[in-house]
């Protein structure tokens, strides 16, 4: 039970590692401000999660521990990081951070002129 217990740890811990490699190469990679932003906090969220996750499972089944402290940044991790990734791309794109052309389509364009008063 212990060694299956140790394997599914790593594997955890592992695809974590690799899904924050991933998305750091999708922040570097990426077109535009909103992609990678998009590739940073999904990424980030998921990836974290995972490694948390595993030194979670790490403490209950090798140590006979639950930890709190682990679940609860678990949980701030999955609120906090894609709700921060959305604020910024608002932020950004009400301030006028131009999108890629090639990949998105700006279906608010007309909108946010129109609602948002800009010094132009």
């Amino acid at each position: 039970m212990i060694v299956i217990a140790k394997i599914a740890v790593a594997i955890l811990i592992l695809m974590g590692a690799l899904i924050c490699l991933a998305a750091s190469f999708g922040t570097l990679r990426l077109p535009d401000m909103y992609t990678r932003s998009h590739a940073a906090s999904k990424g980030s969220t998921l990836g974290v999660n995972m490694i948390l996750l595993g030194v979670f499972f790490f403490l209950w089944f090798i140590t006979g521990e639950i930890s709190a402290k682990i679940l609860l940044g678990i949980f701030f991790i999955f609120i906090t990081t894609p709700v921060g990734g959305h604020l910024i791309c608002r932020a950004a794109y009400n301030s006028g951070v131009k999108l890629d052309e090639r990949s998105v389509q700006d279906d608010y364009n007309g909108i946010r002129n129109f609602v948002i008063k800009r010094k132009e």
